[in-house]
């Protein structure tokens, strides 16, 4: 397929699903002030790109703020991003943290990316009340809540994933996910295509986590059979409650 046709079919797919997962799940209203949180990698930039080409052609007015979190690794350069991000007419606010080498340090008796999630999402929220902004927009994908769904499963006993639209202190805040129908692969091709400016992931427990395995796993039964992801996701709003095992069973 000609790099022409190539780019507008995928963006075309990835506008639709965006699109699709904002009305099913009702993730933006008239109005709402967006704190997007940008980590430099491709799922938050490619978000980030499409919540700000939407606002022009959607009948309804949201603002979007933009926060980039420096987790403190050595390497890290967020420049390119940051012209990135001023270029579509943000402030580009970078916050510096030792998150990073916090979370892999001896003082750190939990999982790394488990203390670093919770650092972090700490953070956005309380941006979110700096600036008066009722919803934070996480660049989590569809992979990404399968692969939690198989995580929490696994290694929790629990039955529970991220989801699109998570209401917050009272209806105070919201998380949302408009990336939440898109599949990795087509976010990958979509910011090559555009040539989005990555930030180089520089944590050391990069493809080593329990997600990484899982991510391998899910790649691996999915060339098997293309449906998996698909089932997966939708079995997480296909529940059959009589068909799982209650905490108490009552006498009889």
């Amino acid at each position: 397929m000609p790099f022409g046709a190539a780019m507008a079919y995928i963006e075309r797919e990835i506008r639709r699903l965006m699109g699709k997962a904002i009305h099913r799940y009702r993730l933006i209203q008239d109005g709402d002030r967006i704190l997007v949180a940008i980590s430099g990698g491709k799922d938050s930039l490619a978000m980030l790109n499409l919540l700000h080409e939407r606002k022009s052609r959607v009948p309804i007015k949201y603002d979007l703020k933009v926060l980039t979190i420096d987790l403190g690794f050595e390497g890290s350069d967020f420049e390119l991003l940051g012209r990135y991000i001023e270029s579509l007419g943000y402030d580009f606010l970078l916050k510096k943290t030792q998150i990073g080498p916090l979370a892999h340090s001896a003082f750190n008796r939990e999982n790394p990316c488990f203390l670093c999630a919770r650092l972090r999402r700490k953070i956005f929220f309380e941006t979110a009340q700096e600036f008066g902004c009722n919803k934070v927009a996480l660049g989590h994908h569809k992979d990404d809540i399968i692969e939690t769904f198989l995580m929490n499963v696994f290694y929790t006993g629990e039955i529970s994933t991220m989801v699109p639209y998570q209401s917050l202190f009272k209806g105070a805040l919201a998380l949302i996910r408009p990336l939440s129908l898109i599949e990795e692969d087509k976010i990958q091709a979509y910011v090559k295509l555009r040539a989005l400016p990555e930030v180089k992931d520089c944590c050391p427990s990069r493809g080593m986590s329990r997600r990484g395995e899982i991510k391998r796993l899910v790649g691996e039964l999915s060339k098997r059979d293309k449906r998996i992801k698909g089932n997966i996701y939708a079995a997480l709003s296909n529940v059959k409650g009589e068909y799982l095992i209650p905490v108490h069973v009552s006498s009889r």
